[in-house]
């Protein structure tokens, strides 16, 4: 399956604006260091190998997001409309029929992510798949067709902004992730993030 890597890295990040790094009274959280690195170079290492290309959905910073190499793209919807206007834009972007979505601030997020997601996807036939780990569902962590870009064209257009209920709309199958209890852990504060670090120091 060849699928283009699309790392969401669109959103504000107001509750990190404590940290030095801020931007229109947020912070880039893909830019936050973590464990000596800006979260989303670990992103983009542990995406890499799974997936043909790698696309930087951002907003802001968008020279500094440049520098780790990869293609970058703005929302087209303005107003910042959420995770899903980053998927929006990126499919425009993507050379390849799948795309696979994570967001920039979950620096441990699975190395076989892509294979899992895609196995199930073909498995069941469904029209998108998504993580969970035990009954939580991770629907930005999503595998889907491009194809799907019209159908979410139009859901945006009518106002619809929450990933999750675009999933409920689609014939969906969740895959779980139980196996690493951090591997979707989201950094959103300052404490998050000295948590998630020290876990990961001892994982």
């Amino acid at each position: 399956m060849d699928i283009s890597g699309i790392i969401l890295a669109g959103g504000q990040g107001r509750r990190m604006a404590s940290s030095e790094n801020n931007v229109s009274n947020g912070v880039e959280k893909g830019l936050v260091s973590f464990l000596n690195q800006p979260m989303v170079a670990h992103v983009a290492q542990r995406l890499q190998p799974q997936v043909n290309e790698i696309i930087i959905s951002a907003n802001n910073a968008s020279e500094r997001y440049a520098a780790f190499g990869y293609p970058v793209i703005k929302d087209e919807i303005a107003g910042y409309a959420g995770p899903l206007a980053g998927l929006h834009a990126a499919m425009q972007l993507a050379k390849n029929p799948y795309v696979l979505t994570v967001p920039c601030d979950s620096p441990l997020l699975p190395l076989d992510l892509a294979q899992r997601l895609s196995a199930a996807l073909v498995a069941s036939g469904a029209e998108i798949a998504i993580a969970k780990t035990a009954m939580q569902i991770h629907p930005v962590f999503c595998l889907c067709s491009r194809s799907l870009r019209p159908q979410l064209e139009h859901y945006l257009a009518h106002g619809g902004r929450k990933f999750e209920a675009w999933v409920a709309s689609l014939h969906a199958i969740s895959v779980a992730f139980d196996d690493n209890p951090h591997a979707f852990a989201n950094i959103n504060t300052p404490q998050d993030l000295i948590e998630l670090e020290a876990a990961a120091c001892a994982y």
